[in-house]
């Protein structure tokens, strides 16, 4: 632990996972290895640390809470700002200091703003102590946080993503992450967040309860369950070819059969406002599309073969939350 720190602000981009994920998840990245393609997009989880006042504060702007303590010996205190305690735990300081958060994405998105949050904080805090991390070291700590301290379940994809910045095929065979950088062509990848619709749907529901049930069906080698993995793992593979060969028509087909996979893995998967929302873009046309993240509630995005206008008010009509898709190049970085 150090006893100087100096002020920093970060941002940390949160992701849109077009193949693969629930495949990072452990048991299933353990014994057989996972692979996601996902991409970095220009909604950030900021996070900013400010030395002196008195005692520790911390703050969740996403939450609307504020923690005051004297001393870090008097956490943990359970189920408030659970992931800015967990954050401290891995990387300390010594106070006084302010610590602060807050995300341009909505709450349970679906889009991995709490592993963004996670990222940011870690960062903030090393660049507060003076500590040289990489990127990857970054999001090893910030899945640490998360899984290890908060207790969260998941896999890696989200720090990964955060951290990295920029389109990745990521495989996972854990505890090793193998990212390697996709190479868009700059038309393509224009033309693809362009014709991108991204809704929020509402709050998702997808809790440690049903990531338990899945692994346990999985454990159980339940053929449904292991077959919908197993095939998302291949997608994943497909997708980052799609991608690379600029092939928009093959990445809809795609993103749509990953969706029928994941929904296979449990019957909460889809929620009503999310039917009503994929009857609606089928009708407009789109190419295809598939849940962000887990699944039940949060966003879905949609892949269109041109103009998108039409389908933004499709959705809009049925009052989702069209959320604006710019892909971030850059991982987390100071601000």
């Amino acid at each position: 632990m150090s006893g100087t720190q100096s002020a920093a602000r970060v941002r940390a981009p949160v992701r849109l996972d077009f193949a693969g994920g629930w495949t990072d998840v452990p048991p299933f990245s353990e014994s057989e290895g996972g692979a996601v393609v996902n991409a970095g997009i220009r909604l950030f989880a900021n996070a900013e640390m400010v030395p002196g006042g008195h005692g520790v504060t911390l703050v969740s702007r996403d939450l609307n809470d504020e923690i005051r303590v004297a001393t870090l010996d008097e956490f943990p205190l359970p189920g408030r700002l659970d992931l800015l305690q967990a954050a401290l735990r891995v990387v300390p300081v010594e106070p006084p200091f302010r610590l602060e958060t807050a995300s341009d994405a909505p709450p349970g998105s679906g889009l991995g703003s709490s592993g963004a949050i996670d990222v940011a904080l870690v960062a903030v805090l090393t660049r507060a102590r003076g500590d040289d991390q990489s990127p990857r070291q970054l999001a090893e700590l910030a899945w640490k946080a998360e899984a290890g301290e908060a207790g969260i379940a998941g896999g890696k994809q989200d720090q990964f993503a955060s951290a990295l910045g920029g389109v990745h095929l990521l495989e996972f065979q854990d505890p090793e992450v193998t990212a390697k950088r996709l190479e868009l062509d700059s038309e393509f990848a224009a033309a693809l967040a362009r014709q991108t619709v991204l809704c929020y749907t509402g709050h998702s529901r997808v809790s440690g309860a049903t990531i338990t049930r899945v692994m346990t069906a999985y454990r159980q080698q339940n053929m449904t369950v292991t077959g919908a993995l197993r095939e998302m793992k291949d997608l994943a593979f497909a997708m980052a070819e799609a991608l690379t060969d600029a092939d928009l028509e093959r990445v809809g087909r795609l993103l749509s059969r990953n969706w029928v996979c994941q929904q296979a893995l449990d019957p909460d998967m889809q929620t009503e406002p999310m039917q009503r929302l994929e009857a609606a873009m089928e009708s407009a046309g789109v190419l295809g599309g598939k849940a962000a993240g887990a699944g039940a509630g949060g966003s879905m995005f949609f892949v269109t073969p041109g103009d998108p206008a039409p389908v933004r008010a499709a959705a809009e009509s049925l009052g989702m939350i069209v959320l604006p898709v710019e892909w971030a190049s850059e991982g987390v970085h100071t601000c």
